[in-house]
């Protein structure tokens, strides 16, 4: 992997959890990966009061927290952060932005590097259009000696009508290829390695379509609730915080047409044309096809747990929803009359994100036991943790007759001892310093994923009737979601076996 050009980060609420935790560790990481540029330097800015060696403190403190390097190097955390310094800024004060400006101007010099700049928006969404506002007035949005390029993190508006209002603003002032919206999802290693398992096999690719695939199944589950971030999470739920962008964006690479190259806008344009493709939830479908559910206090490990509605910051009458399984179909000549499904929700027995390719059974079933015909294959790939490729097939057991046995072919990443797995937001911080956009939504796949979930928004909103399900932390979600999987007797693939809850990760 090569370097990138020499540059400046600024990042936006550089005093927030997501700096600290996520942005500089990543950092660094990229640092011992000798992955940074030659040149480079971070200014955090923030409305908290910090000096510069204040700043640095705290984030040498998050590095050795938080960061996936074991047992950093001190030397080298020192060294990197002498790279960063803070400014005290008010996102909606002109004037900040030109003092920020003469500092740029100034360091670029001192660095003798090109005037290339990324602004990261580590800020409330609120304040993205008031950010690249103030960059513009204040002449730093505009590329005519470097790039200028605008990290700006999920949700990307809160319905279609905001999702489009902010597309609408962000490029009064800035190129759409300069937005960069993030989303860590993408930046699995598993994720971008669907495209790989897909199309480079020719085992799976002849297979990958309605005449062999009977359903597909992507799951997201957190173990964790809401945490302290209860208020908000109550005006947001579980259909805008992951559906809208993390779980479509997995359909589209599950299910996209082979691009036409590896460029960015060629793989773009194939996950557009499915959400584009996928068959709208009409309102009046939506208590048959969507399940809603919220989770109520349960004990977990002997530890008493509240239900979401008792957390700090949710209203006591919430109808909010913490859990959502949906089930669409995908119109096109590929996917015509393949169920996808796909669920995600909190507090639910593990942390766990799967995408499962049911396929088709034997049309003719030889073997069967107690008169039930074996279960059919099975493709996991595992997002997280964990991450791996699991496909399940039948076997003979040993001995006489023709006893059937289900058994699993794995691969796991963890098993490659010399190979380092790169956290998310290393390799999509990495891709934007290179200008590579593969990872990130694009403004019309922003506005199409909302276009779907729109329905479901509004029959929500407007019919009190549609229930939301109550179900116990630590199980996996209102027991009427298995219902929606079509066939007798069929569920949804639970990853871990044990349903109290115990929050640990599950083998694949």
């Amino acid at each position: 992997m090569e370097k990138p050009g020499n540059l400046i980060l600024v990042i936006f609420g550089a005093s927030g959890d997501l700096t600290a935790r996520k942005l500089i560790p990543a950092l660094f990481s990229l640092k011992i990966q000798k992955l940074l540029p030659e040149r480079f330097a971070v200014i955090g800015c923030g409305r908290s009061v910090f000096s510069d060696p204040e700043f640095r403190t705290k984030m040498k403190e998050s590095i050795i927290a938080f960061s996936e390097e074991k047992d950093p190097d001190e030397k080298s955390v020192d060294e990197f952060v002498e790279s960063i310094s803070y400014l005290m800024l008010n996102n909606e004060k002109l004037p900040d932005y030109h003092k920020l400006r003469e500092i740029l101007v100034e360091r670029t010099k001192s660095m003798s590097i090109v005037a290339n700049y990324i602004f990261y928006m580590a800020t409330p969404p609120s304040m993205y259009s008031v950010i690249a506002e103030n960059l513009h007035e204040a002449g730093l949005s505009v590329q005519h000696d470097g790039f200028r390029r605008l990290i700006i993190e999920k949700p990307f508006g809160y319905d279609l009508e905001s999702g489009r209002e902010l597309n609408r603003k962000l490029h009064e002032m800035v190129d759409e290829s300069q937005i960069y919206r993030i989303d860590h999802y993408l930046g699995k290693e598993t994720v971008q390695n669907l495209l790989v398992t897909r199309f480079s096999n020719g085992i799976f690719e002849p297979l990958w379509n309605r005449n062999y695939i009977h359903r597909v199944e992507i799951t997201s589950a957190e173990s964790i609730g809401v945490e302290d971030r209860g208020g908000y999470y109550d005006s947001s739920g579980a259909l805008r915080d992951m559906v809208q962008n993390h779980m479509l964006q997995m359909v589209g690479l599950t299910a996209m047409e082979p691009p036409s190259s590896l460029e960015s806008n060629s793989i773009r344009n194939e996950v557009l044309k499915v959400l584009q493709s996928l068959q709208p939830v009409r309102e009046a479908d939506v208590p048959k096809q969507v399940i809603r559910g919220q989770y109520t206090g349960s004990t977990i490990k002997g530890e008493c747990v509240n239900g979401y509605r008792y957390e700090k910051g949710v209203a006591r009458e919430s109808r909010t929803e913490t859990y959502v399984a949906i089930k669409f179909y995908i119109n096109n000549w590929r996917w015509g009359g393949v169920p996808f499904y796909i669920r995600t929700g909190k507090r639910l027995p593990t942390r766990v994100t799967e995408v499962v390719i049911h396929f088709k059974k034997t049309p003719h079933h030889l073997f069967q036991r107690d008169s039930i015909a074996r279960t059919s294959n099975q493709l996991v790939i595992r997002i997280q943790p964990d991450e791996g490729i699991l496909l399940k097939f039948d076997m003979k057991e040993p001995g006489a007759g023709f006893n059937v046995k289900s058994v699993n072919m794995d691969f796991h990443y963890r098993d490659l001892a010399d190979i380092r797995l790169p956290s998310a937001y290393e390799r999509l911080l990495y891709d934007v310093m290179m200008g590579d956009s593969t990872l990130f939504s694009r403004d019309d796949e922003v506005e199409t994923a909302w276009k779907f979930v729109e329905p479901i928004q509004k029959a929500w909103a407007q019919n009190n009737d549609i229930k939301i399900y109550g179900y116990p932390a630590g199980t996996w979600g209102p027991s009427v979601a298995d219902e929606l999987i079509e066939g007798c007797g069929l569920t949804w693939r639970y990853p871990c076996k044990n349903l109290a809850g115990d929050g640990d990760y599950c083998e694949l």
